[in-house]
Parts: C-alpha cells; sequence; structure tokens
C-alpha cells in the first residue's frame, strides 16, 4: 500500500506511503489516496490530517511512464488528479496538511485544497513545471491568485521558484511555518484539538466559506447566510452543550452534533 490511513480519538490520518519515489503519485496511489479518503468520509471522522513519509511531501505525478506523444494529459487530470482534489475540498470535516520537503504539482494542490496549512520552515513549495513545458494544474491557478495576487502567481509560474515554508507562511500562501521536527507533531495537536470541537458548527463555516470564494458573494449575502447557518447551529446538540457548559462555568463536551 502507498497510502495509509489510521483513524483515532475522531482523527483520520491520512499518509501518503511512497517514500522511494518522494510520494509521486501514479494511477495506483491516487486510487489508494482515493478510497482512503472515501473511507475516512464514511467513518464520519470530526478532523482529517494529510501528510507524507519519506523526504517529501510529494513531488507531483509520477512522470516515469509519461508519454507526451501518446498520453491524454487533460484526460489524466480530469479523471485522475481533479477528482482528488475535490473529494479533499469537499471532505466533511475540518482538513489539515503537514507539509515537509518538496510539495509541488498535484501534491501542492492536495495540500493546499486542505482547510489548513502548516509547512516545515525549510519545505520547498511552488510550480516548478515550467522547466518541462507544462502548465500548473491541481488548482494551482486558483491557490495562488486568491492568496498571493496575480503578480505573485504570475512570476512563480514563469520563473518555476521555489518558495521556502518559511516565505510561503510569510506571503500568506500557508497558515505557518514549523521547524520541521515539530510539524507532525503540532500539526496532529492542533487538528484533535479541532476534532473535539464544535465540527457540525465549523463545518457550516467551512461550507459559507466554499460560497464566498465561488459565488463571489457581497457582505449583504454573507450577512443572510450567517444568520442562516447560526439557526441551524443553533438547533444542534453542541450548541446546546456549550450554552450549559458556559452558565454552569465548565468545559464543553462536544459532539460534533
Amino acid at each position: 500500500m502507498s497510502v495509509d490511513l489510521s483513524v483515532e480519538n475522531g482523527l483520520a490520518e491520512i499518509v501518503l506511503n511512497r517514500p522511494d519515489k518522494r510520494n509521486a503519485l501514479n494511477g495506483a496511489m491516487a486510487a489508494e489516496l482515493d478510497a482512503c479518503l472515501e473511507r475516512a468520509a464514511s467513518q464520519g471522522v470530526r478532523a482529517m490530517m494529510i501528510r507524507g513519509e519519506g523526504p517529501a511531501f510529494s513531488v507531483g505525478r509520477d512522470l516515469a511512464d509519461a508519454d507526451p506523444g501518446i498520453e491524454d494529459a487533460e484526460a489524466i487530470i480530469e479523471n485522475t488528479l481533479n477528482p482528488l482534489i475535490k473529494r479533499v475540498v469537499a471532505f466533511p470535516a475540518p482538513t489539515f496538511a503537514a507539509v515537509h520537503g518538496a510539495c509541488v504539482g498535484v501534491g501542492l494542490g492536495l495540500a493546499l485544497a486542505c482547510d489548513v496549512v502548516y509547512v516545515a520552515d525549510d519545505a520547498k513549495i511552488g510550480s516548478p513545471l515550467a522547466r518541462i513545458g507544462a502548465v500548473l494544474d491541481s488548482g494551482g491557478h486558483s491557490f495562488f491568485v486568491s492568496r498571493l495576487g496575480t503578480h505573485r502567481a504570475l512570476e512563480l509560474i514563469y520563473t518555476g521558484r521555489l518558495l521556502s515554508g518559511a516565505e510561503a507562511a510569510q506571503l500568506g500562501l500557508v497558515n505557518r511555518s514549523i521547524t520541521k521536527d515539530s510539524l507532525i507533531a503540532e500539526t496532529r495537536k492542533v487538528a484533535l484539538q479541532v476534532a473535539l470541537g464544535p465540527t457540525a458548527a465549523f463545518m457550516l463555516s467551512k461550507h459559507l466559506i466554499r460560497r464566498i470564494d465561488e459565488e463571489a458573494m457581497g457582505l449583504f449575502a454573507v450577512l443572510k447566510c450567517e444568520a442562516q447557518a447560526q439557526g441551524a447551529a443553533g438547533r444542534t446538540a453542541d450548541y446546546k452543550e456549550g450554552i450549559a457548559a458556559f452558565q454552569q462555568k465548565r468545559s464543553p463536551n462536544f459532539r460534533g452534533k
């Protein structure tokens, strides 16, 4: 198996485990990752974390068997890679990425598709696809433009320059950078804290933020959607528990419902 899944305390941890290939995705590995994501979602986990084993998070698609004269690159992306990005974005729980080493191509897309991205200070993040005459894919254009602006997005695409983890955090491409030795433990710690929180309410916010991004919603539309989301949250057991705990001056015991 080139992708591992474990579930503990409501947290699903997905590990890209093809270290000898720096977690480059081939068809078999993509299918395993898709299956792990589906299995984790079906178990009703309350948070998900994805990381890579070995020297890199992922160097993207495995090009060892690429045949530019014959293969249909559009079909490969549409049928194999894009469904993975969509599944991560739509995952029914808060999601976290712990990124170290190289993170490019579809590896970059998988990481940035997560809700929260923590990276090692010395990680290498970006789009070196100019070196092979290819186009940034896996949502990279959207992630770059929304987080960095068009000028930085095009600079990184044109030059193929890789950002260090520290620089990526400073520019706002990822949430923050952490020392490599602390990365996995710190990401896991935060993910577990979130998994114990009011995840039903968190998902209402996650869905609303996706709508703001995809529908370019203005303030008045957002105000209305927030009211609707608050109404839905107010009908959950977590809300009742949270208010009761506040009134009784104790810590809440959320169940994600």
